[in-house]
């Protein structure tokens, strides 16, 4: 393969920090090694990125596993307003986030959640994952029985439920049902619901000092 001339400083640039290719990807499109490029950037000082940074433009690279609803009806608008809400309220969102993590033990609330994640956000089937919470005292297969059946999700996407042992009566009454959490691996999709949180507290909630 060739080496690369001074007069390609310019085009290796735009490459490098304006597109966000890779260096592989650009020894790929000027057909030579990827150690002529890297000679090349150190040569002529052009920094490469840290390791975070590689990952975040891997991330911005990545292809989105949902299909978002192009069309909304005055209906599909208020249910992703209804999802969106719902997530502010009961979703994880710790600044470590990187999955969508809802969690309730209220069956419609579960329900209604999962109808935004499918109808308005259009997710894979295959990256929700649920998680039972509940007490030794409860019927564990029954619980997941329920749940599967409610969601319409396969109880080979159940995780490993985790049981308490220290069962009192009052606590488990108000979970007949345990506590589920309904969990999609896209880091994308939390971002974006992020996104639609703050687009409406600016909008219908912003609080005066």
């Amino acid at each position: 393969m060739a080496t690369l001339s001074r007069d390609k400083l310019k085009l290796i640039r735009k490459l490098y920090y304006g597109e966000k290719l890779s260096a592989w990807e650009i020894a790929q499109s000027l057909d030579v090694s990827l150690d002529a490029v890297y000679y090349f950037m150190r040569s002529n000082g052009l920094a490469r990125r840290s390791y975070s940074e590689f990952n975040l433009v891997r991330f911005e690279k990545k292809p989105p596993s949902f299909k978002l609803r192009k069309k909304l009806s005055m209906r599909d608008k208020e249910l992703k307003a209804l999802g969106t809400m719902l997530y502010w309220a009961e979703g994880f969102q710790s600044v470590n986030a990187d999955i969508v993590d809802f969690a309730n033990s209220k069956p419609a609330m579960i329900a209604l959640f999962l109808k935004f994640l499918r109808r308005i956000c259009g997710i894979d089937e295959s990256k929700l994952r649920l998680f039972l919470y509940c007490y030794s005292d409860q019927d564990i297969r029954g619980l997941i029985d329920y749940w599967s059946r409610l969601t319409n999700i396969p109880k080979t996407q159940f995780t490993k439920p985790y049981v308490r042992q220290d069962f009192k009566i009052e606590k488990a009454g108000k979970m007949k049902y345990g506590l589920i959490h309904v969990r999609y691996y896209d880091k994308k999709l939390l971002e974006l619901i992020r996104k639609w949180i703050e687009k409406y507290v600016k909008e219908y909630a912003s609080v005066v000092p």
